[in-house]
């Protein structure tokens, strides 16, 4: 449906909005000016003698204070908004001599659909495609536009001077889409070039940005309490402008994504529906990705290299997997958007980094953060993850005063750490009353050796001065149960109401009336949420856990924050690289993945791992990478089945039955000693 002169109804629309949000502005203006046009009025008619006396006197000094005051402070205003920098997207900008294929696709579209083409391209982390206007001077010169660029549709030519937008591609797209079905969905977006280039949508934009731009200024702490009060009233006008703003902004949007659509629904329109299908399969591989591969990797800091192309690995996996899936993997023999890129190689590597750094908050380069190819993954990222764990998790049970095997009377040959005293710490006993292995009675039945004894008989182990309280959350983002190595797949995206864990809390001692020992009961989900549904021994096992990872963490941002990063070879170069210009530093990880881990997901995390160095070192098994599972355990080359379950009934219920079943029948030995990082 088209209107009058062949416009669509949808920019018409967006044209009426926008103009209702300039009235917005005209209003306040308006306002600001209306005590000076009052004390003008009262100035001409004393000077004129129309208005003589004391008291027309008065309200002349009065008014014209008023006057300068509100035109100090409209002026004021103004300024900030005239000169906050607008938010931008954190991208990887496409240099044309780097890309001539993609822009030449991108501008032909723009021939074709008679709209102005975008002043740049530029990759984003993320499965969506947008428009993006950076033509404030905080965000660097913009690009000269074409001398061939068309009129904007309604009859206005577009400034010389106005920058067309620049056109922001999800990363995940360039290499998974076809390269024709990356025309068709960007066909729509390409299209919205057309009216954004009009005054009225483009001034009212201005004026939005600008005002959410002062707000956020306004919001900065600051220590003066003039500056306080001054940017609390300065963030007061502009909320009250962009209230006044919401309904028109959002509806201008709307028109303008309703005039794009309509104007695209002549090219490709049924590759389009196809291309759709697409999208939502490459954001599900995008989640897994860096959600069960990527997060473990960054966490050691290490971040992969080659990120765009893992998602096309993981979307390939999940299509031999998935049924409904069958027909995608057909499209490989296509050739892809990627090949549009003269280096796609470089750019993937830009885009990575710029990924991590969003998502994880790692700096640029640094001793303790480098990349990784995925053919390294397996021994730079799965082996170091476990033997770290497993280090930290027998650093903690020393801590706890739980016994080596070197304390006992053991073997020969099994004096270091063993999966065995882990095993024996967690099991619950079940032939009386006695205590379990590891125990001593110095302090009473069921206390730990070194464990004072002030609390009296069943005193909560792991409360020893060494440990103390339970630590505030683990900031990392948690992992879901399903990347256990050995959970069966589920070939989906991540529910996130299945990862996130409850509020952490300190685990409760028993009361004096309470003689059960350590480990001989439950622990009970009402007394302590987070630690709930393991065990007494494992809730302290796990907040033992949990207060190391906090303490290694603060011992690294210390340090992190100590040490000025050097640029990166990429910048130096002149590669492709993030633009720093558009975001700030200080604010990162701005996306982090994940909420925190819970105690409990902490502890079957380390014991986990410890079960995999023990298989690695004593059954011949490797670490490996599944692209939708993350690391995985492998014997002679399969992936391990049914360790998450085992490792699962010994932290929740105290029995090692399962898992010790299971590493009998691969051949692991527990008893023997692991080699820790």
């Amino acid at each position: 449906m088209t209107g009058t002169g062949g416009e669509e109804m949808g920019a018409q629309a967006a044209r009426s909005r926008a103009l209702a949000v300039l009235r917005v502005r005209s209003r306040a203006l308006a306002v600001a000016l209306l005590p000076a046009a009052v004390a003008v009025v009262l100035l001409v008619g004393g000077a004129t003698g129309r208005l003589p006396g004391t008291g027309w006197d008065a309200a002349r000094w009065a008014v014209s204070v008023l006057a300068v005051l509100v035109l100090l402070a409209a002026a004021a205003v103004a300024l900030v908004v005239a000169r906050a920098r607008p938010a931008a997207t954190p991208t990887v900008t496409i240099a044309e001599e780097s890309a001539p294929d993609l822009y030449r696709m991108v501008r032909d579209l723009a021939d074709r659909l008679d709209v102005p083409a975008p002043s740049a391209i530029a990759l984003t982390p993320d499965c969506d495609s947008w428009l993006e206007d950076r033509t404030h001077p905080a965000h660097g010169p913009p690009p000269a536009p074409r001398r061939t660029d068309p009129a904007v549709p309604g009859g206005h030519a577009r400034p010389r001077g106005a920058a067309a937008p620049v056109l922001v591609i999800g990363s995940p797209f360039l290499w998974w889409m076809r390269v024709g079905e990356l025309r068709a969905v960007l066909a729509p977006v390409v299209a919205g070039t057309g009216p954004s280039a009009h005054p009225d949508i483009a001034a009212a934009r201005r004026f939005i940005r600008g005002l959410d731009a002062a707000v956020a200024v306004a919001s900065a702490d600051r220590r003066n309490p003039l500056s306080r009060a001054a940017c609390a009233g300065l963030a007061r006008v502009c909320r009250l402008l962009l209230r006044g703003c919401r309904v028109h902004a959002a509806q201008m949007e709307r028109g303008v994504a309703s005039a794009a659509a309509e104007r695209a629904q002549a090219v490709d329109y049924g590759l389009r529906i196809a291309a759709q299908e697409q999208v939502g399969l490459a954001y599900a591989g995008w989640d897994r990705l860096l959600t069960r591969v990527a997060l473990p990797a960054w966490r050691m800091g290490r971040w992969p290299s080659r990120l765009d192309v893992g998602v096309v690995a993981a979307l390939t996996e999940l299509s031999r997997r998935d049924r409904l899936a069958e027909g995608f993997a057909s499209r490989l023999g296509e050739r892809p958007a990627c090949d549009l890129l003269e280096e796609p190689g470089a750019m993937d590597e830009a885009v990575s980094l710029l990924t991590a750094r969003l998502f994880h908050g790692g700096p640029e380069t640094g001793p303790d953060w480098s990349p990784v190819d995925w053919d390294e993954y397996p021994e730079e990222v799965v082996d170091r993850t476990w033997r770290t764990d497993a280090a930290r998790l027998h650093r903690v049970l020393d801590t706890l005063g739980v016994r080596r095997a070197a304390e006992e009377d053991t073997a020969p040959g099994t004096e270091g750490p063993t999966l065995a005293r882990v095993l024996d710490h967690l099991t619950v006993p079940t032939d009386g009353p006695g205590a379990a292995p590891g125990m001593a009675s110095a302090g009473g039945p069921g206390t730990l050796l070194g464990t004072a004894s002030a609390g009296g008989p069943g005193t909560l182990p792991g409360t020893t001065p060494a440990v103390g309280p339970a630590a505030p959350p683990h900031t990392a983002p948690t992992d879901d149960p399903g990347t256990l190595p050995g959970t069966a797949s589920t070939d989906g995206p991540i529910d996130p109401s299945r990862t996130a864990p409850a509020p952490q809390t300190p685990p409760h001692p028993p009361t004096d009336g309470d003689t059960s020992a350590p480990g001989d009961t439950p622990a009970h989900p009402e007394d302590d949420d987070d630690l709930g549904g393991t065990t007494t021994r494992g809730a302290a096992l796990a907040a033992g856990l949990s207060a190391q990872l906090a303490r290694e963490e603060a011992a690294a941002q210390r340090a992190g924050a100590g040490t000025a990063a050097p640029a990166t070879p990429a910048a130096t170069a002149g590669a492709a690289g993030p633009d720093a210009a558009l975001w700030d530093d200080g604010a990162l990880p701005l996306l982090p993945l994940q909420p925190p881990r819970s105690g409990r997901e902490i502890l079957t995390a380390h014991i986990t791992a410890m079960v995999c160095c023990a298989a690695m070192d004593t059954a011949g098994a490797t670490p490996g990478l599944d692209w939708l599972d993350g690391p995985s355990l492998l014997f002679d080359g399969a992936r391990a089945a049914d360790l998450a379950p085992s490792v699962l009934s010994l932290v929740e219920t105290g029995d090692p039955g399962p898992l010790r079943h299971w590493m009998t029948e691969l051949g692991i030995r527990p008893e023997k000693p692991v080699r820790l990082v």
